[in-house]
């Protein structure tokens, strides 16, 4: 069973369609980078999938679960946003405490995924108000692996992180995969998307434009980086889409 579905997604604001006929099975134990430039519609997929806005068409599933008024579901989805917020007057630990407390989970602050490697163990008396943008990312990445999600969704993760931190959590990504658990991971860096992709997906206002191995997408082009490949791959979807005219 495809761990998240979408049927004929679309999400309109007003007049505007930010997403249209969105369809798509992402499987166990995959990873899949969601790329595409900005307005193309892959904030809205996202926030549509975490269920903080409404599609106003199609439908989501999650583990065999209809995304829909019942929050449930998001138990197993694990959500690192490409900018975190906080309340500013806790502490880290108070943080990890109070999200323990709300999973339901009896664990040590320093216990789990990331917690050590990030060195967020260190930081447990920092409030959240004084952090910088990289230790801000860490505790976010840290909640994100924490609860062995099923589906976790990434969100630019490594913007801001140092490069020793940022292949810590590629890495870590790399294990939870092994797992099963289902990747989602928005990024604007290729060599990101070509050490961690299963498969590509590419928006472009509003709209899937494809959905495809790497491996596929250089053959297809003839190219040896994506880098390349893909905008060759759209340049061969706009020839072939005027030529149908």
């Amino acid at each position: 069973m495809a761990r998240v579905v979408f049927e004929n997604v679309g999400k309109k604001y007003g007049k505007m369609w930010a997403l249209r006929e969105f369809s798509a099975r992402f499987e166990p134990g995959e990873t899949v980078s969601v790329i595409g430039p900005n307005g193309s519609g892959k904030t809205t997929m996202i926030k549509c999938l975490l269920g903080l806005v409404h599609s106003t068409t199609g439908t989501i599933m999650v583990n065999g679960e209809t995304v829909g008024p019942d929050p449930s579901y998001r138990h197993h989805v694990g959500h690192m946003p490409q900018i975190s917020r906080f309340p500013n007057e806790l502490k880290i630990g108070q943080l990890i405490d109070l999200m323990d407390d709300i999973r339901g989970k009896d664990q040590g602050r320093a216990e789990g995924p990331l917690v050590r490697d990030l060195g967020v163990d260190a930081m447990m008396d920092k409030r959240l108000g004084t952090l910088s943008g990289g230790q801000r990312q860490k505790v976010s990445a840290v909640l994100a692996f924490r609860y062995a999600p099923s589906v976790l969704v990434l969100d630019e993760p490594t913007a801001g992180l140092d490069p020793l931190s940022s292949e810590i959590l590629l890495k870590a990504v790399r294990d939870i995969k092994r797992t099963g658990c289902t990747v989602l991971i928005t990024s604007h860096l290729m060599e990101e998307v070509e050490a961690l992709a299963d498969r590509v997906a590419y928006l472009q206002d509003g709209t899937l434009r494809f959905l495809l191995p790497p491996e596929e997408l250089l053959s297809a082009t003839g190219e040896r980086r994506l880098s390349k490949a893909i905008p060759a791959m759209l340049i061969n979807h706009t020839r072939s889409h005027v030529e149908s005219l």
